[in-house]
């Protein structure tokens, strides 16, 4: 057990606390790539929390114990991203302008390696969405492959396929976006 499952077993308010200062970068840094933007990478970190928080209060200490936290919320975030879109898929959207992000105050290292290089993240933003969030997963959020397997609900040789033919897709992407710059 690690000291902060053993905090969530203890206290689940206050583990829970600890968990999130833990663990926001990570998800925040996931959910912007996964989205795109600023404002609703926090908004599906914070619905994603919440969902974790919810869970939690059922699970029974035992199941606590055991869990990998890290891949486990990164789990939920996917879930919650693969909601979203499915609500947003259904209903209209609305009209009008969209809001402006925010400024980051204290950004994370996925937000960091997006400012630094707006070409990667546009190229993300034309993979398929498996791929992309197997590549996200694998290589923002830095889960082992089993972790993105269980995140994306595949098999282990599924995952690494995804993972790979996504970056494949990237480096094909760039270089294509290099020589169009030439």
């Amino acid at each position: 057990m690690s000291d902060l499952t053993d905090a969530l077993v203890e206290d689940l308010d206050g583990g829970f606390a600890q968990v999130v200062r833990c663990y926001q970068g990570t998800l925040l840094g996931t959910a912007l790539r996964l989205t795109g933007h600023r404002a609703s990478a926090e908004d599906l970190t914070a619905e994603a929390f919440l969902r974790a928080f919810r869970a939690l209060r059922d699970y029974d200490a035992d199941r606590i114990a055991t869990l990998e936290l890290r891949g486990w919320l990164v789990t939920v975030l996917l879930n919650e991203h693969r909601n979203t879109i499915r609500t947003a898929t259904r209903r209209p959207a609305l009209s009008g302008a969209p809001l402006p992000d925010r400024p980051a105050h204290d950004p994370g290292p996925a937000e960091v390696a997006t400012r630094a290089d707006p070409e990667l993240a546009a190229a993300l933003a034309h993979l398929p969405a498996v791929q992309r969030e197997a590549v996200v997963l694998r290589h923002v959020a830095d889960l082992d492959v089993p972790a993105v397997a269980a995140a994306l609900g595949v098999g282990e040789g599924t995952a690494r396929s995804h993972v790979s033919r996504g970056l494949a897709r990237l480096r094909t992407l760039l270089a294509s976006h290099d020589r169009s710059a030439s």
